[in-house]
């Protein structure tokens, strides 16, 4: 593997400047925990690194339909490597249910970095919460979950439906305790893997719309020991390989309604802002792989007699990286640190929670963006290199092309953070959080980045239905820049005078739409770190 990767074999933990910064910063348990994240950094670099390469290349599940007598069993086979790896992570899922934090789940997330790989563990996971939450009586299913014994899954998609999930047609009809389930579930993740899977149906009768779903919890194996559902293929995809994919067919499957039959868009709802953050620790995961292979090939590389690394417009885009990495990852970082302090809320929930899937929004669709631009300019700097599907580079472009697309595209974030502002008015507590710290900074960055969000806000807040939802996309944008402007701001107590410079770069790109100021080209600070000395 070390012939093929540069990134192969070093801790990926110590190697990431900005996560050890942001995490002291947002995480109160940190310097509790270093230890353990230097150790699984070190994990992540090798066995993680080399196994989902593997996978990808060599090792995709594989669907066995029927076992040597004859019986319908719908397993996956996976490789040992995939299989131990597996086993190994589980525990990521742990620390919310534990007295712990989402800091720390998301943090080991990030360190996966592949989305397949993580997407395992996130279905898990959000299965967990249902559970925890909403159906605490199936706790011992619970804790095979997290042990790692068994895996749970999300099931919504359906095949006329997609995004419209109260266009679904999946039915439940009650029967004394339990409920049968009739669907057909089109993008089933975790398909032939998953031991308990969660998913929506409409009770018979019940009114149509996404308000009408119920969220119920069904188990791979039923009340009379048989198969509960069966899996008509896996699907072949681009990447994220590690997780299987596949069509599930719910023929009166057994399952169990978790919390109030009208209450669960709801809670769907909230298990999707559960994966929408993990799904910007895949995306600025898999850019920070990508970063980590192209700081080794910028310095053995060498081009008209110099490293890579000596040119300008090398540095400009390495300068590109670091403005990216930092930022994103301080965004996803800040919505993990409100949705921590909101996740226990429940309908019609608080305006923390509210808040907290604002900044989530923002977050998911800001990230997947900086990812997939990332991870596309890695490869051009490896040159015809990249391109190569031999070495490692170009799989983490096609993983982080998953990343707008999983979760609502960019169009549903738009509408969902709509909703955001004219339902719920978590814009204002947005303002209300951010013209502050942005106004006690002062520079006339900070001013640029406080325009910006109060224009793009108002605007928004003041335009007919229609209108507000044609600029909606655009306006999440803008206040996903702005924000981690004001967020690399605040960054300098704990991280020092780069994060001042890493925001005023930020706000000239993606606020003013200017080409990074010249200065940072001889400022190893801002590019250069990770570099050897």
């Amino acid at each position: 593997m070390n012939h093929i990767s540069y990134a192969y074999g070093k801790n990926h933990f110590t190697q990431d400047h900005d996560l050890q910064v942001i995490l002291k910063h947002y995480w109160s348990d940190y310097a509790e925990h270093q230890i353990e994240l230097q150790e699984f950094g070190e994990y992540a670099g090798r066995e993680i690194y080399e196994t989902v390469y593997h996978v990808d290349h060599d090792a995709r599940p594989v669907l066995v339909s029927h076992d040597l007598d004859g019986n319908r069993i719908d397993r996956v086979r996976l490789s040992p490597a995939h299989r131990s790896v597996l086993k190994q992570i589980a525990h990521i899922n742990r620390p919310p249910y534990e007295g712990g934090s989402w800091h720390h789940h998301y943090a080991l997330g990030y360190l996966v970095g592949d989305p397949g790989l993580y997407c395992i563990l996130t279905i898990t996971g959000q299965t967990v919460y249902a559970i925890h939450k909403y159906a605490p009586q199936f706790s011992e299913w619970k804790e095979q979950l997290l042990s790692g014994e068994a895996y749970g899954a999300t099931w919504m998609t359906e095949s006329q439906g997609g995004s419209d999930l109260g266009a679904n047609e999946a039915m439940a009809t009650p029967d004394g305790d339990h409920w049968h389930l009739t669907a057909d579930k089109y993008f089933a993740s975790g398909a032939g893997l998953t031991d308990y899977a969660i998913t929506t149906a409409r009770p018979v009768g019940g009114k149509p719309g996404p308000k009408g779903l119920a969220l119920f919890l069904m188990p791979r194996i039923n009340r009379d020991s048989k198969l509960n559902f069966h899996i008509r293929r896996l699907k072949d995809k681009s990447a994220t390989r590690a997780v299987p994919s596949g069509e599930a067919e719910l023929n009166q499957s057994e399952a169990y309604l978790i919390g109030e039959a009208n209450q669960g868009i709801y809670y769907t709802l909230e298990n999707l802002t559960v994966s929408r953050l993990a799904n910007t620790m895949g995306a600025m995961g898999t850019a920070r792989k990508a970063h980590i292979e192209v700081l080794e090939r910028v310095q053995r590389r060498k081009a008209f007699g110099n490293a890579l690394q000596a040119y300008p417009l090398i540095r400009r885009d390495l300068t590109d990286l670091a403005v990216r990495l930092a930022g994103g990852l301080a965004l996803s970082f800040h919505a993990i640190d409100k949705f921590d302090h909101a996740w226990d809320t429940r309908p019609p929930y608080t305006s923390d929670y509210h808040y907290a899937r604002f900044l989530t929004h923002v977050a998911k669709n800001r990230t997947a963006e900086h990812a997939s631009a990332m991870t596309a300019m890695v490869m051009e700097l490896f040159g015809g290199l990249g391109f190569l599907e031999e070495y490692s580079v170009a799989r983490w472009h096609r993983e982080a092309l998953i990343t707008p697309i999983w979760e609502g595209p960019s169009n549903i974030q738009a509408l969902d953070f709509l909703e955001t502002i004219h339902k719920h008015h978590a814009h204002e507590t947005y303002l209300a959080e951010f013209v502050p710290i942005l106004e006690k900074i002062g520079t006339k960055t900070a001013k640029i980045a406080q325009y910006a969000m109060e224009t793009a806000l108002a605007q928004l807040a003041d335009l007919p239905s229609e209108e507000a939802q044609w600029h909606a996309k655009h306006v999440l944008e803008q206040i996903a820049d702005a924000t981690q402007v004001a967020l690399l701001y605040t960054l300098v107590p704990t991280g020092g005078k780069r994060y001042e410079k890493l925001a005023e770069l930020y706000a000239a790109r993606f606020i003013l739409h200017e080409e990074y100021p010249a200065w940072a080209m001889n400022d190893r600070e801002v590019w250069g770190i990770g570099l050897d000395a």
